[in-house]
């Protein structure tokens, strides 16, 4: 029984699924301020060694200002009008050498009395310069983000089936639970080992978080409102970005920002509390044949709506009869695990081309913002230029996608990313910085469509039984894509080229990959593994008559009005009561 059919019995997409979608929406937001966070926690501000008197022969002990700073610091081979930032002159010991005028220095020495840090983004301490990750210790840095990812991979794999196991209301409030604890013991650490340790686990439950308040949030939608509530969710993402910097100037230091991102964590437990704000997916119970746990949610939402699902006066074709009669038995619940998943031929053929896009997108984006630090190395400017791609990724979407179709999007999405990453290998040094710059905010923005798309037409194909496993596994692929920027810093940049020519020859790639994908515009989600096997790819450029589903058109239910409905439903009771006999009158206008 397809739960698509039984959402225009329940009063449509009104106003108890609007709240409950509203509520799912707001986990983003928050989530948002907590992932990045991390850039602020771990910028590397500009730096240089303080100075060391003692190193100074006798005759320039006494100096001060800028010429005791060209008397202690060398300059960089790479810039020679800046100082070293990690070595010191040293002096020779010899009476005879400290005699000369000007003394000479014969080398360098590493930093004596630690490092000298100029104000950056907003925080006047973050772990950098708490415990001097510069110089020899700069790894450790690229290491922590390299960490944090592999936290939200691990994340997404394995809760990702937890999901589906569980449910998907179990799993937010575990994995919101867990998180909290951990955003306690990132704000206390003691060293840098504790923080990264605590940073790891906070990616793991902030990916079931993430996760199951996705999957939630689309599987109470019917299709015309799927893309919207997605995209709106997503430009609560965008608004958390586009805030933290605010509260970074506020906090000063990144104890209490990270106090600050961690305290609204606290109010979601409300959602724990007060069940009906956020239910268990009705979807995932009709699917699992959980009926009776079913037709309890579907009971407050139809109640919210307005509409009276248990009306005597309409018993025969009463929703939950329907389901009664499909299920005639008493069913056993059955659990969908990802080995059930890789059984599968379709399905899995979508997951790893879905996959391969989310993962190209993810990674090419550090090619495209490590062009903007060329062009300009203020951090705010390329901070506030990464969210603003995203947002207008976001609007692109939501005007294109439900006309054009998805796979049409995704495969214009990855035309531009690899025409624009293709352009800045083979023409850098003859574009202009306009053009450059030009060009790479295209990149961003065609690479942000890419995973955001990739990700969610992943969830129209997936079949409900599986969907947290098989999304979980496509999130996955997009955190290994970002891992690949903190591990080009491991090397310190070397090798920076080859990336990009490897990301822009996938991107090619994938053109030809995305032609195998079916279309979901319009059509229903899929319930079990049979009808997510049963999806074929339909050819490149649709009819507009030919991809319509009558029965889940949106104009069909166009004039629908709950209330309008319960009027009904009440006017026929009191007629029936008084005994009033019925006279046959004129066909009410439908749009009344």
């Amino acid at each position: 029984m397809e739960f698509d059919l039984i959402i225009p019995q329940i009063g449509g997409f009104g106003r108890s699924q609007r709240t409950l979608a509203a509520f799912a929406c707001l986990p983003d937001l928050l989530l948002a301020l907590t992932f990045f966070s991390g850039s602020f926690f771990t910028l590397i501000p500009g730096h240089r060694c303080r100075t060391d008197p003692q190193l100074l022969p006798a005759a320039l002990a006494n100096l001060s200002g800028s010429r005791l700073l060209n008397a202690s610091l060398p300059l960089r081979a790479e810039a020679p009008a800046a100082w070293s930032r990690c070595r010191l002159y040293r002096y020779p010991s010899t009476a005879a050498a400290a005699r000369a005028s000007p003394p000479l220095p014969n080398g360098t020495v590493a930093c004596t009395r630690g490092w000298r840090f100029e104000p950056f983004a907003g925080l006047e301490t973050n772990v950098v310069t708490q415990w001097n990750l510069v110089c020899e210790n700069y790894w450790k840095v690229p290491l922590e983000q390299v960490s944090y990812t592999i936290g939200w991979t691990v994340g997404f794999l394995t809760l990702g089936s937890v999901a589906d196991g569980l449910g998907r209301r179990n799993t937010f409030i575990l994995s919101l639970v867990v998180s909290i604890i951990q955003h306690i013991g990132v704000s206390i650490s003691v060293d840098f080992l504790m923080f990264v340790v605590f940073r790891i686990c906070s990616g793991v439950a902030l990916a079931g978080l993430l996760l199951s308040v996705y999957i939630a949030r689309l599987e109470m939608c019917d299709p015309p409102h799927r893309l919207m509530i997605t995209m709106i969710a997503g430009s609560f993402t965008v608004t958390g970005e586009m805030l933290l910097p605010g509260l970074a100037v506020l906090c000063k230091d990144w104890r209490i920002l990270q106090g600050v991102v961690t305290a609204p964590f606290l109010l979601l437990l409300i959602y724990w509390c007060i069940p009906a704000i956020f239910p268990e997916s009705p979807r995932w119970l009709l699917a699992t044949r959980q009926i009776e746990k079913c037709k309890q949610i579907l009971r407050g939402i139809a109640a919210g709506n307005g509409v009276d699902v248990d009306d005597e006066l309409y018993t025969p074709c009463n929703v939950f009869n329907e389901m009664d009669s499909v299920f005639e038995e008493v069913v056993q619940a059955r659990r969908y695990t990802f080995c059930d998943m890789t059984s599968t031929r379709v399905i899995w053929k979508n997951i790893l081309i879905l996959g391969f896009t989310t993962f190209i997108g993810s990674g090419i984006q550090h090619c495209f913002s490590q062009n903007l630090v060329d062009y300009n190395p203020r951090f705010y400017l390329r901070y506030f230029v990464l969210a603003g791609a995203e947002g207008v990724a976001l609007l692109f979407l939501y005007f294109t996608v439900n006309k054009f179709g998805r796979r049409g999007i995704l495969l214009l999405s990855t035309i531009f990313t690899g025409i624009s990453s293709l352009l800045l290998l083979a023409l850098t040094q003859y574009l202009h910085h306009g053009v450059h710059l030009a060009l790479s905010i295209l990149g961003l923005f065609s690479s942000y469509a890419v995973v955001t798309l990739s990700i969610f037409f992943a969830s129209e194909v997936i079949p409900t039984v599986v969907r947290g496993a098989g999304l979980g596994l496509i999130m996955a692929t997009g955190c290994i894509g970002k891992a690949t920027s903190p591990i080009m810093d491991l090397h310190n940049k070397h090798g920076f080229f080859l990336h990009h020519v490897v990301f822009a020859s996938f991107a090619v790639l994938s053109v030809l990959c995305i032609m195998l994908l079916p279309e979901s515009k319009r059509k229903p989600l899929p319930e079990a593994l049979k009808d997510g096997e049963n999806q074929r790819r339909p050819p490149l450029f649709l009819s507009r008559n030919k991809d319509r589903v009558p029965l889940l058109h949106s104009k069909q239910h166009r004039h629908y009005n709950p209330e309008n409905y319960s009027k009904l439903v009440t006017a026929t009771k009191k007629m029936l009561a008084q005994n009033v006999p019925f006279q046959p009158q004129d066909p009410v206008n439908e749009s009344d």
